[in-house]
């Protein structure tokens, strides 16, 4: 041990986990493959002994399902004692742990992070974008992120105004969605209100310390609008990433590489804040932003596990089961990279590498088997632990304050393209992926999702900035920006 030093076997760990955990995969399919055969062949006479009732099954099925099922416009009734009740309750409660990812969480672990100037109106970003989005959301944002899908004229690219201030429900709450067919829309509606909420919170940690507070909840309304309901269209909604194929569980590309991707545009607008380089801007409160790690990484089980829109069979299981050991895969690969590079593992570092592994497993949860899933923990911990601490610094160009653009776009991105790689059939009947399923045309579709999610967010967030700035302007004066921005903006401070 003192020869080779804590830093080194850190390092060994980590490149012997990556190296040898996909020949690990590999070894188990083929052991699967051998052992598998002879119950195969054993129970092909039981297979073709049921195939009779298997076919009367499906006819039955097919008759039973939504008549839309490629238009998820169409709905149908039923009573309250059809609701699936266990699905309806996991449901609730998820869609109550992802709002608790913004507020508190999001804005307890973007405030850790700023000086102490500027601590409240951290917060009041988190707390402002969870009131302006979910009005925006039930005017509109629901209807044209999740209804009229279809391959004919607008519709793979935009939803119908069909549920306008959600008029659909006013007259009936036990409408069904064939998106989630056993539970009611409204909680369909309110879990998707949810991510809606969060992921354009996620951009503040970009523009952090500089911008106008009614610039940024204008830039909120707008860019939900015009920017994460399309593309939640194309991938959920009927859209046409999703029926290309692209495979986004809970969120890589709709929810992290976007609103990363915004970050990263935001801050080239925004400037670099004043004194970067050489003032001292070090944390005021790591423990702030360690407690509101903490919630995130708990609250992402209602993001993750609560994208199987059910609780009635393993997806929600193995979603959670994913999420625990990438998450705690990545904050060990990211301790463990800080601790070799810069001697020392800090609670900031963990509480980031924790977020990287939750951002990079969120499109994979509900495909990958736990091996995948740790494969994918460690990477995200590593290359976000780089594009974080060290590409950011190297290029040096833009301003990322929080490192949403290193965490949510790099981790995003890179989760959803090594969800092509990890998917497997046996995990998840509509994937498969290449390494486990010889599927390598699903890299493709991810690369093609990944790529469209960049350049149309870019594209829209640099046009939605670019007209605030040259009419109310989005950026604070420089005296406000040294004096602090909860004193000039709200008229309070952090006492003590």
């Amino acid at each position: 041990m003192k020869l080779l030093g804590i830093q080194r076997l850190a390092g060994l760990a980590i490149a012997a986990m990556i190296i040898g955990a996909p020949l690990a995969a590999f070894a188990q399919n083929a052991t699967n493959a051998a052992t598998n055969a002879p119950a195969a062949a054993a129970n092909a006479a039981d297979a073709n002994a049921t195939n009779a009732t298997n076919a009367t099954n499906a006819t039955n099925a097919a008759a039973a399902a939504p008549a839309a099922a490629g238009n998820p416009d169409a709905t149908h009734d039923y009573s309250k004692d059809s609701v699936n009740s266990g699905d309806d309750a996991w449901m609730l409660t998820s869609s109550v742990l992802v709002l608790m990812m913004t507020i508190p969480g999001l804005a307890l672990f973007y405030a850790g992070m700023v000086r102490k100037k500027n601590i409240l109106a951290t917060l009041a970003q988190s707390f402002g974008a969870t009131a302006v989005i979910a009005v925006a959301w039930m005017v509109i944002g629901y209807s044209i992120a999740f209804t009229g899908g279809g391959t004919t004229g607008m519709q793979p690219y935009i939803g119908s105004f069909k549920y306008f201030l959600l008029a659909p429900l006013n007259d009936d709450v036990n409408i069904a969605s064939p998106l989630a067919p056993t539970i009611p829309e409204t909680v369909y509606m309110f879990f998707q209100m949810t991510f809606a909420i969060i992921t354009p919170a996620l951009i503040a940690g970009a523009l952090a310390d500089r911008m106008k507070y009614s610039a940024f909840l204008l830039f909120m309304f707008f860019w939900l609008i015009l920017v994460y309901c399309p593309i939640a269209h194309w991938v959920w909604g009927g859209g046409w990433l999703g029926t290309l194929g692209a495979l986004d569980y809970a969120g890589g590309t709709v929810v992290h590489l976007n609103a990363g991707t915004a970050g990263l545009i935001t801050a080239l607008m925004l400037g670099k804040r004043k004194g970067l380089g050489t003032e001292n801007f070090a944390p005021f409160n790591p423990a702030y932003a360690l407690v509101g790690a903490s919630l995130l990484w708990v609250g992402w089980f209602g993001f993750n596990a609560g994208s199987a829109v059910e609780a009635h069979d393993g997806q929600a299981g193995m979603a959670a089961a994913a999420t625990q050991i990438a998450t705690a895969a990545a904050t060990l690969a990211w301790m463990f990279m800080e601790w070799i590079i810069a001697k020392k593992p800090t609670v900031i570092g963990m509480a980031s590498g924790a977020v990287a592994g939750l951002v990079a497993i969120t499109p994979a949860s509900g495909f990958v088997n736990p091996t995948g899933a740790l494969i994918i923990g460690i990477a995200a911990g590593v290359v976000c632990y780089f594009a974080a601490v060290h590409v950011k610094k190297m290029l040096g160009f833009y301003d990322d304050a929080l490192d949403c653009w290193g965490v949510h776009g790099v981790g995003g991105a890179l989760g959803a393209i090594m969800t092509g790689m990890f998917a497997s059939n046996k995990i998840n009947s509509a994937s498969k992926g290449w390494l486990i399923d010889g599927n390598f045309d699903q890299m493709g579709k991810q690369l093609i999702d990944v790529g469209a999610v960049f350049v149309y967010c870019a594209i829209v967030t640099f046009i939605i900035l670019a007209v605030l700035k040259y009419t109310i302007g989005i950026r604070v004066s420089e005296d406000v920006e040294v004096e602090g921005l909860d004193i000039n903006l709200h008229g309070e401070v952090v006492q003590g």
